[in-house]
């Protein structure tokens, strides 16, 4: 995960099975030195996949920030060098059985002017100065006890999303008591039985207490795929750090008008 001049591995940061330490790596892939300061948060996820920020008091949400400390708290970078950043369970004895997550948060300091130094042109009139600060966060996640989610597929009929773009409609449904996350894999089927890949996305997630999540998917405009026969066989897999099992499947028939090269 990079964003700005920053990449992160991994892009999440997971405790169950009696794991009590990760270790992330940052990255500085600018060519500036950068400085950034490290803090806990809290997210929920909206059923299109985006994030808010919420506070403590949020219903129906459990946090990890008291169950985990890390070091250091603030990160400088030079072109191109790394850091470990090192995060630790504690105080988890007495947590019931569930799922518990925050976000470690990485905000780009910006470097101060020297105090009394006027920026260009101020004998000129008002000049302001805009500065970019960005942050980029992954989710922290404890796990206690046994899991019992599950995750359906269901996917509505094709859209255009141009003259060229396919777009698929799909929703999974997830219930229990955990979250999901996996990768998502769209193959064309035609009526002869010609497989052809058409679309995948990496890292999809589905956060409690969310119940559902809405993805568009663009398909690819592949020489020889009719996108008004035959079917799309689509599949949620686990990624391949975590076992590649598949967590769900469905198949959309395919009707409607042609898209064909």
């Amino acid at each position: 995960m990079a964003q700005g001049n920053l990449m992160v591995m991994p892009r999440r940061a997971v405790f169950e099975g009696g794991k009590r330490l990760h270790e992330l790596n940052l990255i500085n892939t600018g060519q500036d030195t950068a400085r950034y300061a490290i803090s806990l948060t809290h997210y929920r996820m909206k059923d299109d996949g985006a994030f808010e920020e919420i506070d403590s008091t949020a219903p129906d949400a459990s946090f990890a920030d008291k169950y985990v400390r890390f070091f250091p708290r603030n990160v400088v970078l030079g072109p191109g060098e790394a850091q470990s950043v090192r995060i630790q369970l504690t105080q988890t004895g007495k947590l019931l059985p569930g799922e518990y997550r925050s976000h470690l948060y990485f905000r780009a300091v910006p470097n101060e002017s020297p105090l009394g130094q006027e920026p260009a042109g101020a004998d000129a009139g008002v000049a302001v100065r805009l500065v970019p600060v960005f942050g980029i966060s992954i989710p922290v996640i404890i796990r206690v006890g046994e899991r019992n989610t599950e995750v359906s597929l269901s996917a509505a009929p094709l859209e255009m999303a141009d003259p060229a773009t396919p777009l698929l409609n799909l929703s999974l449904h997830r219930k229990g008591n955990m979250s999901v996350y996996g990768n998502i894999t769209i193959e064309h089927v035609s009526p002869a039985g010609a497989v052809t890949k058409v679309g995948s996305v990496q890292g999809l997630a589905v956060y409690t207490p969310n119940l559902v999540r809405h993805v568009k998917i663009a398909l690819a405009n592949t020489a020889g795929v009719n996108y008004s026969r035959g079917k799309l066989r689509i599949e949620y897999k686990e990624p391949p750090e975590a076992g590649a099992a598949s967590l769900a499947q469905t198949q959309l028939p395919l009707t409607g008008n042609a898209l064909q090269n």
